[in-house]
């Protein structure tokens, strides 16, 4: 009996879903899906899972590490572990730009605090001051002032102006930030990434409350949904996530990938409605299941993507396009 497990925090609605969906499509013979369970971490030792449904590592380090020594012994880990410690949005924005899909313009600013157990000598190599006109003007006003790292609209500024750039930034401590354009948009669409195969986009309005986010309709031609699946296919290959989201703002007609470093989406019923829950339970169990089959004991069973793959054979990322 092959076994799936899914690692989850607060969600309500899917883990309990994505249980029965499996079971229901298996009859629970060869293929077991239930809630993971962790009694003790030995180094090295299988934790009994040949696949497992990561939703709640990014907050808890000790999920992380359990999930670590799992894929090490042999199980699928939706997503792969080692390279969602890797990640984060501003690599993937310069990734972007490597594999042809448009992205805002966006510069990195180190900390306004220095991190604890540094000092001044630290940062010898950093210019002071740094090239601030350079920087706004590149990237423009309006424009947004986030993390490198995270998600959940945390630490979010909207600023204007270089006065109102300051005064952000000497609040973010020791946070390490990105600076990235406005893009005033005509359309927006998040969209699901299952298996680097399936797409789902969704309308989506990001300046409406967060309830009602998914309540909007936009007519969109043919040819930019194309371009939207295009660049979400394209984006999550390349990053080798199993499991993701990619916002895509339409400019001039132009689709813009925005934010696409979710590998843990929300995905409960309650915000993302009926029709797109079915979908993401349906495809996400269709995945583990067909992982669960192809899965071989002692072997790496992890996603790993094209821009890795790059690195281990010595070419170069034009080449795997």
């Amino acid at each position: 009996m092959k076994k799936i497990g899914i690692l989850f925090g607060q969600e309500g609605s899917f883990p309990p879903a994505f249980v029965e969906r499996v079971n229901t499509k298996t009859g629970g013979k060869d293929i077991q899906a239930e809630f993971v369970r962790i009694d003790k971490v030995v180094q090295g030792e299988s934790c009994g899972y040949d696949v497992i449904i990561d939703r709640i590592s990014q907050d808890v380090p000790f999920y992380r590490g359990f999930l670590k020594n799992a894929a090490l012994t042999g199980t699928a880990v939706v997503n792969n572990p080692f390279w969602w410690s890797a990640d984060e949005k501003f690599f993937n924005n310069a990734l972007a730009t490597k594999i042809g899909v448009a992205v805002p313009k966006t510069v990195l600013l180190p900390s306004h605090q220095v991190p604890t157990d540094t000092n001044d000598n630290s940062f010898r190599n950093l210019a002071y001051p740094l090239d601030w006109e350079g920087m706004f003007a590149y990237v423009g006003w309006p424009a947004y002032f986030k993390p490198f790292a995270g998600g959940g609209w945390k630490n979010v500024y909207k600023l204007n102006n270089p006065e109102e750039f300051f005064r952000a930034y000497g609040e973010t401590g020791q946070l390490v930030m990105m600076l990235q354009e406005e893009v005033v948009f005509e359309m927006y669409f998040r969209c699901y990434s299952i298996d680097q195969r399936n797409v789902r986009i969704m309308p989506y309005e990001p300046r409406h409350p967060y309830h009602l986010r998914y309540q909007t309709e936009w007519q969109a031609p043919k040819e930019i949904l194309q371009k939207v699946e295009e660049g979400v296919q394209t984006l999550n290959q390349y990053l080798g996530y199993d499991l993701n989201t990619v916002e895509f703002a339409i400019r001039d007609g132009v689709p813009l990938a925005i934010d696409f470093c979710n590998p843990a989406p929300d995905a409960e019923v309650s915000s993302v409605g009926q029709g797109n829950f079915e979908w993401v339970v349906e495809a996400i169990s269709d995945m583990a299941i067909r992982k669960a089959r192809e899965h071989k004991p002692g072997r790496d069973n992890l996603s790993w993507g094209k821009f890795i793959q790059a690195g281990a054979t010595g070419r170069s990322l034009s080449d795997l396009a």
